[in-house]
Formats: C-alpha cells, sequence, structure tokens
C-alpha cells in the first residue's frame, strides 16, 4: 500500500541530523505493516500531489508554520484536503496537519491564548488514557461539519478527530519519541516557551507514552481502505 507524506514543514538542521525528518518518524511509527512510501515536500518546494489516488493513503506532518498564516503553499494543499475528503481516501493529520486539515474543512484553527503544550501530555483519546508527545501553541478551537472528536484534554479540547472511517487527526506528536523531545527541550530555553514548561518536560521524559497505539490506530484505518478497495 503506497501512502504520501506530506512535508509541511522542516525538522530544525541540527535535530534533522540526528532524527531525520517527519517523514522519518512517521516510517518508524508505521513500520511492519508493509507499507511504501512518497515523499511530497509541501513547504519549501510546493509539490502538491495532482490527484488524491496518486497515492493510497496521506499523513500530514507537522510544521513550524502556522496554519493561519500567508504561506504560497497553504491554499492548493487546503484544496487538495477537500478533494481528498471528498474522494475519502484514508488522510492523517498530526500536529500542523491535524490542524490545517480542520481548516480546510470549515473548523477554526487560533494561536491558543492559554499558553503552550510541551512534552508528554495526558490524554483520553477513543476513552483510553494516553500519554502522548505533544509540541504546540496553535489548536483547533472549533471542529469542521461532520468531525466527531474521540481525544482531547482541559488543555486541548480537540485533541483528535475522525470523520468516518477515512479521516483521523491528532494534535499531539505520535512520532516524537524521548530522544527527540530531549533535544527539543535542550535547545529551546529561554525563548518564547517558559522555562517552567521546558523543566516540568523534562521530569516526564522516561514517562511511558503510548505512541505504538496511536501509530496502530493510523495503520488499521489505511489496512481497511485497502481492504475495501482490493
Amino acid at each position: 500500500m503506497l501512502i504520501g507524506i506530506l512535508k509541511l514543514g522542516p525538522m530544525a538542521e541540527p535535530l534533522r541530523e540526528k532524527h531525520g525528518q517527519y517523514s522519518d518518524m512517521f516510517q518508524r511509527l508505521l513500520s511492519g505493516h508493509g507499507f511504501t512510501y512518497r515523499i511530497y515536500d509541501v513547504d519549501e518546494k510546493g509539490e502538491i500531489p495532482a490527484t488524491p489516488d496518486e497515492c493510497e493513503g496521506w499523513i500530514l506532518s507537522g510544521s513550524k508554520h502556522g496554519a493561519y498564516e500567508d504561506h504560497a503553499f497553504i491554499p492548493p494543499l487546503e484544496a487538495f484536503i477537500r478533494a481528498v475528503a471528498k474522494a475519502e481516501v484514508p488522510m492523517a493529520g498530526i500536529c500542523f496537519g491535524h490542524q490545517i486539515i480542520a481548516q480546510a474543512l470549515g473548523g477554526h484553527v487560533e494561536k491558543f491564548k492559554g499558553g503552550w503544550a510541551v512534552g508528554a501530555q495526558n490524554y483520553t483519546i477513543d476513552g483510553q488514557p494516553m500519554v502522548l508527545n505533544a509540541w504546540h501553541q496553535d489548536q483547533v478551537t472549533q471542529m469542521p461539519e461532520g468531525f466527531d472528536c474521540v481525544g482531547g484534554n482541559d488543555f486541548c479540547r480537540y485533541g483528535a478527530m475522525v470523520k468516518g472511517n477515512h479521516i483521523f487527526t491528532i494534535q499531539p506528536h505520535p512520532e516524537f519519541d524521548d530522544a527527540l523531545i530531549g533535544d527539543m527541550l535542550a535547545t529551546r530555553r529561554d525563548g518564547p516557551i517558559p522555562n517552567a514548561l521546558i523543566d516540568a518536560a523534562e521530569t516526564k521524559l522516561t514517562e511511558r507514552k503510548t505512541s505504538n497505539v496511536i501509530g496502530e490506530r493510523i495503520a488499521r484505518m489505511f489496512l481497511a481502505a485497502e481492504r475495501k478497495t482490493a
């Protein structure tokens, strides 16, 4: 099954050398299911797929950008998202991917006045308690019509959303492991994120995460679509 990964933001250079790009992290998260991948460099090269069926499933990555910002790649990306949704090709969005899918389909995204979520966070997703790494201030504050909220917490109400059996989006980063988060924390002091949040996140680096559960959920969505079309 061919999965298209839309790279919507670059990983910072020092982190990229050690941990890879978002596309590498997603391939690790979804390993073991026999997927093959095609990478589209959307934010830096404007590589928008021609049609929704160019791949059999889609993943939209995180980004340093805001979904509401004026970037040349955002309007064609939103048009592509709407085409994928209409065609009911399975699509997963993570962090910025979660936000841009919501925005493209009629939801609302904003810079959250409550501040940042950094490092391990507790969620309830699909009725289960989960611990996942997060890194965001922006969040979805209004869901698109036809979506159901299946996860979140007190800080992030719309932490995970679904539409039917073909769209799943999530605000935290199941593809971010603790080694990456640790390196991010080490380089972000005395910046826009309060040091107290960084200190708190460092104490949770060894807390057990449930990223594999989300990886399996995304894989099941893709595989169910493959069986349906077989």
